[in-house]
Parts: structure tokens; sequence; C-alpha cells
């Protein structure tokens, strides 16, 4: 009896396998405007034209000398004198690039510092992955940061249609942490799963991806492929 209580207990500590995401495709690129694309099927859909690369490898990190596999890549020009010495040093034999990011790998071996990256690398269908930085959007109310209905519109209610209502108890005679209030909005790194790329153009170095994007026109987009 106790054997077998200690075998199902084993059973249950047992780690579930897990997908592994290998990330194998990535580049950097800016949002250019919104369009509507019409398929083979005749669907109008939500697109968004992205114009990427062509961006140059800075560094080939390694898990022996920085703890992680990674690949560091620079993208833009800017004049000299606004970037510091030490990235101009980190980066003089290849360029003067206006931003650097990195993105993380599980295997290196297929990049070297040098290697340029473009629009070629990816196909129409692929499924990808996008983050950037959210529109700013100011101070704001509650009924626009956190859809709150607002008061009621009933007699003895003057101007209270846009109120947040009470902020506090009684009991604690204090502000409870995590209240939700008025404040700044936007602004946000936001992570957009599950699109799919609807175009290549090489020469031009565009891609067009389904649905919408985060950021303002010319926002700075992190994209990448993923292979299961």
């Amino acid at each position: 009896m106790v054997a077998m209580v200690l075998m199902r207990r084993q059973e249950k500590i047992t780690p579930v396998s897990r997908k592994i995401y290998i990330v194998m495709k990535f580049i950097l690129g800016k949002k250019e405007s919104m369009v509507s694309f019409v398929g083979n099927d005749g669907i109008a859909t939500a697109a968004t034209l992205l114009s990427v690369g062509p961006v140059s490898i800075t560094q080939v990190k390694s898990k022996a000398q920085d703890g992680y596999e990674a690949i560091q890549m620079g993208f833009g020009t800017r004049a000299a004198k606004n970037i510091s010495k030490a990235v101009q040093g980190h980066t003089k034999d290849i360029g003067l690039f206006s931003v650097i990011r990195e993105f993380r790998v599980d295997d290196t071996s297929a990049w070297k510092k040098g290697d340029v990256i473009d629009a070629s690398s990816f196909e129409m269908g692929d499924e990808i992955t996008i983050s950037g930085t959210s529109k700013g959007k100011g101070f704001q109310g509650v009924v626009k940061r956190h859809g709150f209905h607002g008061g009621r519109r009933s007699h003895g209610q003057k101007h209270s249609e846009r109120e947040p209502g009470s902020i506090g108890s009684t009991g604690q005679q204090k502000i409870s942490k995590g209240r939700r209030m008025a404040g700044r909005m936007g602004g946000d790194r936001i992570t957009v799963k599950g699109l799919r790329v609807l175009g290549v153009d090489t020469t031009n170095g565009k891609i067009l991806v389904s649905g919408c994007v985060p950021g303002v026109k010319g926002a700075l987009l992190e994209i990448k492929a993923q292979n299961k």
C-alpha cells in the first residue's frame, strides 16, 4: 500500500514536457502605415506596412563569455557627435548606428560579427511577434484609462459622469496600493503575437504584416519569427 502511494506521488511530480520556441529570424524596422489588404480569396483585412533593415550584427554573445547566447545588431544611422565614445569604439569597424538591440537565441553558430540581415530573411506566411512602444496619450482620467463607467445620471448627481468614485475605505484610513486612478497613459512596451507576413518586398526593404502593431508612424519595432 505504501509503495503504491509513493508511486502515485512520483507520477504527480513528474515534469510535463513543454514546447521550446527557438528564435531563428529577427530584424529591426519602423512602422510606416496601415493599409487594407485584399487576399486571393477576395476578403479585405487590416494590415501594417513596415520598413525593415538592413541591420548589421555588432556582437555575437556566447554563454562562455557573456553568460547567455544572443545576437546584437545595429540599425539606422546617426552622426558621430551624438554617439558616446564607448559605443563608437564598440562598432567602429562596422558603422555608426542610431539603435542597438539584441535578440536571444539558443545557438549563435549561424551568425558572425559584420553579417547583414535584411527583408529577404522573411517569407510569406511566417508567424511573427512584434514588440514596440505604444502611443503616449498623456494624463488621462479613469474612464479612458481603466474603462470606468462614471457616476449615475440620476437626480442629485451633478457633474459626476466621469468621476472615479470612492478611492478608499473607512477601516484602513489610507488608499490601498494598486488603486486604479487617473494618470499617465500609454508609452508602454507592447508585444503582439500571432501576426503573419502577407508580403515581402526585398528591393525596397518592406514587409506587410497582418493586423496592427504598437506605436506611432516611424516607431522602432523588434520583429522576430519563431520556429516551433
